[in-house]
């Protein structure tokens, strides 16, 4: 039995898996055991808690939400899209049918005020969690909600038993209109918790009998997103699980990126058209406004909407202010996999002719794509689970820049910068099968010496493929550090 090392705990792979996300297939929950710990300390001191928990959607939020309450007494709300009375109908039926489980129908409350009064009265009794699942929903149907909440937690629920937890996939809502300083709320939230994808160690949880070529695959097709990594449903090849789950047009997640931005978006169609544009090599502004065919200040404000979802990025050159060198890619895994494999083989796709042509129009194209993704794995290694690293990492990202003395663009797949001092780390990832020689370490330290930020470098090289007996004799000198895929796993 093999154990994968998530940042915090060791896991193993064990068979009983709980129905979280609903339909018939069974979902597998990992990875999500520090929180866990620290929402059930807080139910356990019997105090007011009002505790935020946000994050881009399908990551997990509500299925942390579902583990937690297991076995509590909980008044689970999910707030819609829709009017502000349907929202009060619905937060009248959760809380009815908490009291009154068995009855066949139930009052509903005719004001806001009249619904939060009973949840006063029934924290005053037990301890009771209530949840608001998708509160910016509910912001948005009953603007006045929020004053609402600061109102009764400050003259009523703070002295009650109440366990209130606000959860949202809007991250820029959640932020500002729960966390930030202009909402009615502030100040009240007692904990606070911004969920993220698991990372590449963690997503290979759920496939333990796996290789660390596939591990790494899934993770660079999902994203570490648990709600993919389950829809995806690898059971012993990951090209299978692909031509059923992904490469079929009746499939969960050949549908997902569009019904995601129908879901999100007024305007799905100029929203694909810049994530398209980013997906096939375009990264400054203007390279993305001129394949779009708008103007940079209308793309800049789609841009801010996708980088709040959590399904673009801006990234600038470690060390360095935001500003010309400043570029978009895409932050979602998925997104990235999808737009780069499926409209390109659309019509294999449509008329079922996929599986014949999988070979040549898809895989063979797996090594370059997962570059990019091996750069964040070998990143999220040196942060999490390396040990005796010559320096305390403060910073971990890219550099790019000019070479003056060649006049050329460089690229430096890691930098790691010191928490004090002037020792930085300098890596390269590459995603071949062939061995990385000499010229590889020659060539990062060129790089260093344009980077110019240190006054001491540490080399790091990390490969799919192994390494020349050269290179290994230059690691026996001290030179360089050598790390393998199986290595970062381990």
């Amino acid at each position: 039995m093999k154990y994968y090392t998530c940042k915090k705990l060791t896991y193993e792979y064990i068979n009983s898996i709980n129905t979280l996300w609903g339909g018939n297939k069974m979902s597998r929950f990992y990875c999500r055991d520090e929180e866990l710990r620290k929402l059930n300390k807080r139910y356990e001191n019997g105090k007011f808690e009002c505790v935020v928990i946000y994050g881009r959607r399908r990551v997990g939020k509500t299925a942390l939400i579902n583990e937690f309450c297991k076995d509590k007494p909980t008044i689970f709300f999910s707030a819609l899209n829709t009017t502000g009375k349907e929202n009060l109908e619905a937060l009248s039926k959760a809380i009815m049918s908490f009291e009154r489980p068995n009855a066949e129908s139930s009052p509903e409350f005719t004001t806001y005020d009249a619904a939060l009064d009973e949840l006063t009265a029934l924290s005053k009794e037990q301890r009771i969690v209530f949840v608001i699942d998708e509160y910016p929903y509910l912001a948005k149907a009953k603007p006045a909600i929020s004053a609402m909440l600061q109102h009764i937690i400050d003259h009523k629920w703070t002295d009650s038993q109440m366990y209130l937890i606000l959860c949202g996939s809007s991250m820029s809502f959640m932020e500002s209109q729960v966390l930030g300083k202009e909402s009615p709320l502030y100040g009240r939230r007692t904990a606070q918790f911004k969920i993220m994808p698991l990372d590449y160690k963690e997503t290979a949880v759920f496939h333990p009998n796996l290789s660390e070529e596939d591990n790494a695959l899934i993770y660079g097709i999902t994203g570490g997103v648990p709600h993919y990594i389950n829809k995806l449903d690898v059971r012993d090849s990951v090209d299978e699980a692909l031509l059923e789950n992904l490469f079929d047009r009746s499939s969960y997640l050949y549908e997902e990126p569009a019904n995601l931005l129908k879901q999100e978006l007024r305007e799905p169609a100029i929203y694909n058209a810049i994530i398209k544009a980013i997906a096939e090599g375009a990264s400054r502004l203007n390279d993305i406004t001129t394949k779009v065919g708008e103007e940079n200040s209308v793309v800049a404000k789609y841009l801010k909407t996708l980088i709040d979802l959590g399904i673009v990025k801006k990234e600038t050159p470690i060390t360095e202010k935001p500003g010309k060198k400043t570029i978009y890619l895409l932050a979602d895994n998925f997104f990235r996999f999808w737009y780069r494999f499926v409209p390109v083989n659309a019509s294999a796709i449509d008329s079922g002719r996929i599986a014949k042509t999988y070979l040549h129009a898809v895989k063979q194209y797996f090594p370059d794509y997962m570059g990019l993704i091996f750069e964040k794995m070998c990143q999220d290694y040196l942060l999490y689970y390396a040990n005796d690293l010559p320096i305390e990492l403060s910073e971990i990202g890219q550099w790019w820049g000019t070479d003056p003395q060649k006049k050329k663009q460089i690229q430096i797949d890691i930098v790691g910068t010191p928490v004090e001092g002037n020792d930085y780390i300098i890596g390269s990832c590459k995603y071949r099968n062939e061995k990385i020689g000499l010229d590889e370490l020659e060539l990062i330290r060129e790089y260093a010496v344009v980077f110019g930020k240190g006054t001491n470098y540490h080399y790091y090289i990390f490969s799919k493929g192994g390494f020349t007996d050269g290179l290994l004799q230059a690691q026996e000198r001290g030179e360089v550090q050598l790390l393998t895929l199986a290595d970062i796993f381990e």
